[in-house]
């Protein structure tokens, strides 16, 4: 597979994410960790740190939207990862973890800390560690929107020429 255009910046943020994400799950396919996902980890992190949470906690804990972290705690439910419980009312889900992925768990862990030590070294071929990039787009993005820097380009001040004269 080859590399997007270097000007399709979403296409090319996916395609590493894809390949980031395709490595970890060969090696959880290795350590017979097949039905899980890298998606994952941060969710069972975030339960073993912090023991059962609602879905809305969750999504904050792990810096994802409400509706991803309700996608993933899906999958996960399916997995036989975690068990959902009411919450104090019908709208709270508590997302507790089953002993299944409890079972799993220093394989999980094992897992982790191999990819952050194997990102930091990737980092040392890097002009800049990936995650402070990342960290500052996102704090520049704050500052100023992309949306605010779309319309500062000034190229989109007249409408679309169709071809219809």
């Amino acid at each position: 597979m080859t590399a997007p255009d270097r000007d399709a910046l979403g296409t090319l943020l996916r395609h590493v994410l894809d390949v980031l994400d395709g490595d970890v799950a060969a090696v959880h396919h290795r350590l017979g960790l097949t039905d899980y996902r890298p998606r994952y980890s941060p969710v069972v992190r975030a339960l073993v740190a912090d023991g059962p949470l609602p879905i809305r906690d969750l999504a904050t804990r792990v810096g994802v939207t409400h509706s991803a972290a309700s996608q993933t705690v899906a999958q996960m439910r399916r997995a036989g990862l975690v068990d959902l419980s009411p919450g104090a009312d019908a709208r709270h889900r508590i997302v507790t973890l089953t002993d299944r992925a409890r079972a799993l768990l220093p394989a999980v862990e094992a897992e982790w800390a191999a990819t952050t030590a194997a990102m930091r070294h990737l980092d040392t071929e890097l002009p800049v560690p990936l995650a402070d990039e990342l960290y500052a787009v996102l704090d520049a993005l704050r500052r100023r929107p992309l949306r605010d820097r779309i319309a500062d380009t000034g190229l989109l001040d007249t409408p679309p020429d169709t071809g219809n004269r």
